[in-house]
């Protein structure tokens, strides 16, 4: 498929970083541009928590949703 492909991002818990992975490559080969987190605080990337880390990430993360065509909530283990 060669076009305009939708963009997805990913939002959810940054506990389920395996979950994200995994997503991230069924939708990047089903045809989507995704857009997923860039750390994960959860999962062991204690770079999150320093000063003033932690808010920019999030507002980054709501910079990410508006540039989205669509959003995938909740990557826990029932989801996608």
């Amino acid at each position: 498929m060669i076009g305009k492909y939708p963009v997805i991002t990913l939002c959810g818990s940054t506990r389920f970083k395996d979950q994200f992975l995994e997503a991230e490559k069924r939708l990047t080969l089903a045809g989507n541009i995704v857009i997923s987190v860039g750390l994960f605080g959860h999962s062991g990337d204690d770079e999150v928590w320093t000063e003033g880390t932690k808010e920019m990430l999030d507002d980054m993360h709501k910079r990410k949703i508006d540039m989205a065509d669509g959003i995938i909530r909740s990557l826990g283990s029932n989801s996608i």
